[in-house]
């Protein structure tokens, strides 16, 4: 099983979070794409898709999230 890590730019840290998100312009209302999250960049991450409208939803990972199926 591969490790799910933060999507942040040259981070390795393990991921914690889920940041939902769609573009308006170019995904349906019900599309949600995933970025994920360490706790040290979510607050980051999040202001990035919040300031241009994505954001739609920021979840914890949890066990889950981590089975590869």
């Amino acid at each position: 099983m591969d490790a799910l890590i933060c999507s942040a730019k040259g981070c390795r840290a393990p991921a914690v979070w889920q940041l939902l998100w769609n573009n308006p312009k170019i995904h349906t209302p019900d599309r949600r794409k995933t970025w994920l999250a360490c706790d040290d960049h979510r607050e980051s991450l999040s202001r990035f898709l919040d300031a241009r409208g994505f954001l739609r939803d920021t979840v914890p990972i949890d066990d889950r999230d981590r089975l590869d199926e």
